[in-house]
């Protein structure tokens, strides 16, 4: 059973700021090890995601329901967003956290069409004309 667009809100705000706040805390930790740096970067992927989905149930709470994200500036700003908070920690966590985040938001895509029954759009200039 999915959760409300506020509902969802709520939870992805929070996670994204305990994700956050737990990255920062543990800074040490990531940045002691190569896997350590590859692991803060993939748990900055989950940031961009969170934050993704936050950003789009906020402006779907305040727009209107049809209202749907962008890759800009909403994705972007999130993509940046997240690669800040792990560049923060580490110069290779910010690079593997951008890594993880394009294959994380082609998945959220690819989720995204086949929960919404979207076709893609076909302009009219392409398609063949019978007489």
């Amino acid at each position: 059973m999915a959760a409300s667009t506020g509902v969802s809100l709520a939870l992805s705000s929070i996670f994204s700021v305990l994700l956050f706040s737990s990255m920062q805390m543990y800074k040490p930790f990531f940045a002691a090890t190569q896997m350590n740096t590859i692991f803060g970067g993939f748990l900055g992927s989950w940031l961009f995601v969170f934050a993704l989905t936050a950003v789009s149930n906020l402006e779907s709470v305040v727009l209107g329901s049809g209202f749907q994200a962008k890759l800009f500036p909403e994705t972007v700003f999130c993509l940046i967003g997240a690669t800040f908070a792990c560049g923060m920690i580490h110069r290779v966590c910010a690079t593997t956290c951008f890594l993880f985040s394009l294959l994380a938001l082609y998945y959220v895509n690819k989720i995204s069409q086949k929960a919404q029954n979207t076709a893609p759009v076909v302009p009219e200039s392409t398609k063949k004309k019978r007489k």
